[in-house]
C-alpha cells in the first residue's frame, strides 16, 4: 500500500506538470500606443542618437563631491526608498506563499487518547480503572490540489508580476530621491549665490550711503539723495534673512531628504562652478519605454491583471485534491510502532460549483475592470512620459539661450551703474539715475542666478525623465 501511494503522489505530480508544459508561456501583448518619431518635438535632429545621457550612472551627471556623498546617503536612508524595498520584500514572500501552492502539502501528527467507559458497557475493559487509552501516530503523505487547469501557476504568474512591479516602483523611487537631492543641493546652491550677491550689494550700496551723508554734511547733496540711498540700504538688509530662511528651510528638507534630522548642509562647488553637460543626448523615442522603471511598473501591473482574469475564470473549472496518509494507531503506547498495528487512507475529492448565482461571472467583470483600468494607467504613463521628456529637452535649450542673454544684460547693467556713479561723483548727473542703475543690476544679478541655478535643474529634469539615476 505505501507503494501505491507513492505511485499515486508521482503520478499527481507528473499530471500537473505535464499540463502545465502543454500550455507555453504566452508573451503580454503590449498595448499599441503611438511612439513619437523624436522626442524633442520642437527640434528633431536629423536621426535620433542612440546613446542616451540616462544611461550614465548618476556619479557621472552630478560631478560635485558633496552632492554625490547626499545622494548616497539618501539612497541608504531615505524613508522612502525603505518603505519601497519593505513592499518589494513582502512582494517575494506573497509569492513565495503563492508558488507553494503548486506543491503538496506533507506533515505529521501524533495523538495520546483516554477514554472513560461504563462498566455495563460491551467496550473491552483494558484495567480496573475502567478506561481504554488510544496512541496513534499519523504521517500525511500529501495534500494535493492537481492544478490541472493552471489556476495555480496563473497565480504564481500574477504573484510574480507583482514582484517585479514593486521592484520596478522601487527603481521609481531611486530615481526620484537621486533627482530630489540633486534640485534640493542646486537650490541650496543658488539661494547662497544670492546671499553672496546681497552681501555684496548691501556692502556697496553702505559705502554709498556714507559717500552721500558726507556730501549732505557739506551741503552738496540733498535730503531727497540721502533718502534714496537709505532705500536701497533698507531693501538689500532686508533680503538677507529672508534669504537665510530659506537656506534653513532647504537644509532641513535635504536632511529628511537623507533620512536625518535637520542640520547644516556641507557645501561643495559653488554655482558658476558646477558643471553641466555639454551635451545631452536624448535617445531613441522607443528606448524610453525601457529605461522608465514607472513604465515598465504599470505593464507588470497590467500582466497581474490579465493572469487574474484567467483565475477568475478557472473558477467554473472543478478542483481535484488528493489527501494521503499512513500511521499507527495501538491501544498501548509500547506497541504503537508494530507492522499489524499500521492503518492508511487515500481521500480524492472533487469540488465543482453548480449554483453560485452570478458569483464567479460578476468576478470576472470585475477582474476584466482592473485590467482595463491598469491598460489605461499604462497608456497614460507612456504618454506622460514622452511629455515629460519633451519639456525637459525643451527648458534645457531655451534656458541656455535665456542664460546667455541674462549675462549680457548683467554685463551692461554694470557698466551702466559704474558710469552712473562716476557721473554723480562728478556732478554731471543726480543721484537717481545711479541708484536706478544699482536697483536693475541687483535685481538682474538675483535673476542671473536664477537662471543659473535653473539651467542645472533642466539637466535634472531631463536626467529624471529619461529613467535615469537607478542604476
Amino acid at each position: 500500500m505505501k507503494r501505491v501511494i507513492t505511485l499515486l503522489f508521482i503520478a499527481a505530480v507528473l499530471t500537473s506538470a505535464a499540463f502545465g508544459q502543454k500550455k507555453k508561456k504566452k508573451d503580454h501583448p503590449k498595448p499599441n500606443v503611438e511612439i513619437p518619431a523624436a522626442l524633442d518635438r520642437s527640434n528633431p535632429p536629423a536621426q535620433s542618437d542612440p546613446e542616451s545621457v540616462a544611461n550614465l550612472k548618476w556619479f557621472e551627471v552630478f560631478k560635485d563631491e558633496h552632492l554625490q556623498g547626499l545622494v548616497k546617503e539618501a539612497l541608504i536612508y531615505n524613508y522612502d526608498l525603505r518603505q519601497a524595498i519593505a513592499r518589494v520584500d513582502a512582494s517575494r514572500a506573497a509569492l513565495g506563499i503563492t508558488r507553494a501552492d503548486q506543491f503538496p502539502t506533507i506533515g505529521a501528527s501524533a495523538s495520546y487518547e483516554i477514554n472513560g467507559v461504563s462498566r455495563q458497557s460491551n467496550l473491552p475493559v483494558v484495567d480496573e480503572s475502567h478506561t481504554q487509552r488510544i496512541s496513534s501516530f499519523f504521517l500525511h503523505l500529501l495534500t494535493f490540489e492537481l492544478d490541472i487547469w493552471g489556476r495555480a501557476r496563473k497565480a504564481t504568474e500574477a504573484a510574480r508580476a507583482d514582484l517585479l512591479a514593486s521592484e520596478e516602483a522601487r527603481q521609481s523611487v531611486i530615481t526620484t530621491i537621486v533627482s530630489d537631492v540633486a534640485t534640493s543641493y542646486y537650490n541650496l546652491r543658488e539661494l547662497d549665490y544670492e546671499l553672496e550677491i546681497a552681501n555684496t550689494t548691501l556692502a556697496s550700496r553702505e559705502e554709498s550711503l556714507r559717500i552721500v551723508k558726507l556730501r549732505y554734511d557739506r551741503g552738496v547733496s540733498n535730503q531727497l539723495e540721502l533718502r534714496q540711498s537709505e532705500e536701497l540700504v533698507y531693501n538689500a538688509t532686508e533680503l538677507i534673512p529672508k534669504l537665510q530662511s530659506a537656506i534653513e528651510v532647504q537644509e532641513n528638507y535635504l536632511s529628511v531628504l537623507t533620512g536625518k534630522n535637520p542640520h547644516t548642509i556641507e557645501r561643495g562647488r559653488q554655482l558658476t562652478d558646477q558643471e553641466v553637460p555639454p551635451a545631452v543626448p536624448a535617445g531613441l523615442s522607443s528606448d524610453l519605454l525601457l529605461r522608465r522603471p514607472d513604465i515598465r511598473s504599470a505593464e507588470q501591473d497590467l500582466v497581474a491583471a490579465n493572469a487574474r482574469i484567467e483565475i477568475a475564470r478557472k473558477a467554473y473549472y472543478p478542483r481535484i485534491t488528493i489527501t494521503a496518509f499512513l500511521g499507527y494507531q495501538s491501544a498501548q503506547l509500547s506497541d504503537l510502532i508494530s507492522p499489524t498495528k499500521t492503518f492508511w487512507g487515500l481521500v480524492p475529492e472533487l469540488t465543482q460549483p453548480i449554483f453560485t448565482f452570478g458569483r464567479i461571472k460578476s468576478n470576472i467583470k470585475f477582474t476584466q475592470a482592473q485590467r482595463d483600468y491598469l491598460l489605461t494607467n499604462y497608456e497614460r504613463t507612456i504618454q506622460t512620459a514622452f511629455r515629460e521628456t519633451a519639456d525637459a529637452l525643451v527648458a534645457y535649450r531655451k534656458v541656455k539661450e535665456i542664460r546667455v542673454q541674462r549675462e549680457l544684460l548683467v554685463a551692461t547693467l554694470q557698466d551702466r551703474s559704474r558710469l552712473a556713479y562716476m557721473r554723480y561723483t562728478y556732478g554731471v548727473a543726480n543721484l537717481l539715475e545711479a541708484l536706478d542703475a544699482d536697483r536693475e543690476l541687483f535685481n538682474a544679478e538675483l535673476s542671473l542666478a536664477q537662471v543659473r541655478r535653473d539651467e542645472l535643474l533642466t539637466v535634472v529634469f531631463l536626467y529624471k525623465a529619461l529613467g535615469g539615476g537607478w542604476q
